[in-house]
């Protein structure tokens, strides 16, 4: 997944066409959601990159007007990739975000915004794993930023995995690591594994899956 710095190469926002800034401000020629606590009486594209979409809102809120930030995302699927010995496959890549390595499961965008999240699970998985499955079962969805972006991430399980080849991109550097459900547990505990989306995954996996008597033994 490309990371974005904030500006354009020439400094500053980028320009957007009058033509795209009417067709955004069409968008809101009336309030979209009347009758919730917040009216939006506007909203305007500010910049558009090859991941983000940043508007500005303008809201009436408690009878107040405000102007709030809105990011959009087209959406991304995330894979629990499990091993025939219930070893969870994990990816350790560079976060520029963070300026650090983190531990993670497999997970990108969608090519389009139309695409079935399965289809980009599958994808995700061959492409940063190098392994790929027949065998990919819905586990959770989750909004990673409810406050100010709606990017929605669907959540799979995988098995029966068969190795495959990594296609990483050309500013991709992946390290794949297979870890146990109770070792990956610790080191969210720990403050070790921060990422929310591979959080909820293991904590729903774990909750879904491990046998009754709580052992580390999966059901």
């Amino acid at each position: 997944m490309a990371a974005w710095n904030g500006r354009n190469p020439g400094g500053g926002l980028p320009r957007i066409a009058d033509g795209e800034r009417k067709e955004e401000r069409s968008m809101a020629k009336k309030p979209e959601n009347e009758g919730m606590p917040v009216v939006r009486l506007d909203r305007q594209l500010k910049y558009q990159g090859a991941i983000l979409k940043i508007y500005e809102d303008t809201v009436l809120a408690n009878g107040h007007e405000a102007h709030w930030d809105f990011i959009h995302h087209d959406g991304a699927a995330a894979v629990l990739p499990v091993t025939a010995e219930g070893k969870i496959l994990m990816v350790r890549q560079y976060r520029n975000a963070l300026d650090r390595y983190t531990l993670e499961i497999p997970a990108g965008k969608l090519d389009d915004p139309k695409e079935p999240k399965i289809e980009c699970a599958y994808r995700e998985l061959e492409e940063e794993t190098g392994f790929r499955t027949e065998n990919m079962e819905y586990l959770i969805s989750v909004n990673t930023t409810v406050a100010f972006c709606d990017e929605a991430i669907d959540i799979f399980v995988a098995r029966k995995l068969i190795p495959s080849h990594q296609h990483l991109d050309e500013d991709e550097v992946i390290d794949v690591e297979a870890w146990d459900l109770k070792d990956l547990e610790e080191k969210i505990y720990q403050g070790e594994i921060t990422d929310g989306k591979t959080i909820a995954a293991i904590m729903a996996y774990a909750r879904k899956y491990r046998s009754v008597d709580k052992k580390d033994e999966m059901a």
